[in-house]
């Protein structure tokens, strides 16, 4: 994939590589025999790759080749199909580096949280190649004596998958394995800015034993795969991950022909300290989900919600923590965060800085660009805290994918907990307190699929089931034991001898 050519002094020169399209075992080049570019982040000047500009013809070739795989694949025994997954353990293990690398460069994200992602995607094979002998149905009394029930789960077809690009190795792989798992063949489309660590992703297929035709890639335009995903009638299921205007609209349309529909989309995901709580814990706990990552966690804290005894010294203590953290290229192992993923993004939380400060919020610290020194070349921002926030603005009710938080103050926890719930949204949560009655009294009552005590609202465990509520998913839970759920029918069996 990668060409060379001869610079003027006689000497080879290295061009930017080209990639193709996987389908059907093979890389292919879109019928448009255009291209699209993945930029650097952290340097604007470097130019990861080119990408195929896929057009609908290229879809439906795409999809036809997983339609021909499914027959022979879905008869594949599930354990078998298992033995993938647990190969795919094995080479991810041995380019865990290789692929920590690729992420840093195309997401912009600090290489220490890249190697978190490699971490979290292996810990996720290592359960999901489990699911392949738990792929089970029920046996039940049939009040006839004479006949014998059972269910059993079947796959549905080809499926496709959209990934986002702030995880893009590990939602893309852990939404592929389950599929593949169940019997399903998938065409998967991943987000345009992380192309690259998405070829990768099918390299790793292909060398764990997946036959042709039963994973296959089109990279290119959303709104051209995307369109195509949702109307086309062979897709039978589409698991996407990303905003909640696009999944919304996306589930419309899968669901309109009968396919079905899974989406983890937007999060506005509140923290509530209270006055008994561990303050340094909950100050780190903050930092970690609401600035790491540059903010693009979709469980990410961006509302803090506190009660007015204690609301200066929090504000005072995240400000310290914020001004603390390293900005820069993101392959620096000093580096806390590096750039956010592109111009579109920087724009977006230039944006939503200049809106709280026009509707009155108070700019703690942050809310610019970085360009100082090397940064000049990348999308570098500031960990921003915003203090003197009210529902009714804009920052209190529209996901920002950013470094953003927001401080609300209140008088008391019923009402914090009134404030958590007042959203559109429930993905993630959590509270910092000592109390055990009012912990408990929180994961009964705040409105989001995932909660946490005294933790950070990103952390997660893969052998859990993950989702939200509200306008934060669609469909089925992902991963854990809840991970194919989705992709199998349930087929209930009565037999007479």
């Amino acid at each position: 994939m990668v060409s060379t050519s001869v610079n003027q002094t006689g000497e080879p020169k290295l061009e930017v590589p080209v990639y193709q399209n996987y389908i059907n075992g093979e890389w292919v080049t879109s019928k448009t025999n255009e291209l699209y570019e993945s930029i650097n982040p952290a340097n604007t000047n470097q130019v990861l790759g080119r990408f195929q500009k896929s057009s609908v013809e290229d879809v439906r070739l795409a999809i036809a080749a997983a339609k021909e795989a499914f027959p022979k694949w879905s008869k594949v025994s599930a354990p078998t199909r298992g033995d993938v997954i647990f190969k795919l353990i094995n080479l991810l293990e041995e380019h865990k580096e290789e692929l920590a690398l690729i992420l840093t460069k195309e997401v912009g994200k600090a290489i220490r949280e890249s190697r978190g992602e490699v971490l979290k995607t292996i810990q996720a094979m290592k359960q999901f190649s489990g699911e392949a002998t738990r792929l089970a149905g029920e046996t039940l009394p049939s009040y006839n004596d004479e006949i014998f029930a059972y269910t059993v789960r079947e796959p549905l077809g080809v499926v496709g998958v959209i990934a986002p690009y702030n995880f893009p190795l590990g939602i893309g792989i852990w939404k592929i394995a389950p599929a593949i798992i169940a019997g399903n063949t998938v065409v998967f489309k991943p987000a345009s800015t992380t192309s690259l660590i998405s070829v990768k992703i099918m390299e790793l297929f292909e060398k764990a034993g997946v036959p042709a035709g039963v994973v296959n890639m089109v990279t290119g335009s959303g709104a051209v795969i995307g369109k195509e995903f949702g109307e086309n009638k062979e897709l039978k299921a589409v698991s996407f991950t990303g905003s909640t205007e696009v999944g919304v609209a996306l589930g419309k349309a899968v669901t309109q022909h009968g396919g079905k529909m899974q989406a983890e989309m937007g999060g506005k995901n509140p923290a509530i300290i209270l006055e008994d709580a561990d303050l340094d814990l909950a100050i780190e706990s903050i930092i970690t989900s609401g600035f790491f990552d540059n903010g693009q966690r979709c469980t990410g804290t961006s509302r803090l919600i506190v009660p007015k005894p204690i609301y200066r010294e929090v504000i005072h203590r995240l400000v310290a923590k914020a001004e603390s953290l390293v900005i820069q290229d993101g392959q620096s192992e000093e580096a806390t965060n590096g750039a956010v993923i592109d111009e579109n993004q920087l724009n977006t939380y230039l944006h939503y800085v200049q809106s709280a400060i026009d509707e009155g919020a108070t700019l703690e610290t942050g809310g610019k660009r970085l360009t100082k020194g090397d940064l000049k070349n990348g999308y570098f921002v500031a960990p921003t805290v915003f203090s003197g926030v009210r529902t009714d603005m804009t920052i209190a009710k529209e996901e920002i994918f950013g470094p953003v938080i927001g401080v609300f103050e209140v008088d008391d926890y019923e009402e914090a907990l009134a404030m958590a719930n007042h959203i559109e949204f429930g993905l993630s949560s959590t509270i910092y307190t000592k109390d055990l009655e009012k912990a408990f009294h929180f994961v009964r009552n705040v409105q989001s699929g995932v909660t946490h005590v005294n933790l950070p609202s990103t952390y997660f465990e893969n052998h859990f089931p993950f989702g939200g509520k509200k306008e934060s998913s669609i469909g089925p839970r992902e991963q854990g034991s809840a991970a194919l759920d989705f992709w199998t029918d349930i087929k209930t069996v009565y037999m007479k001898p």
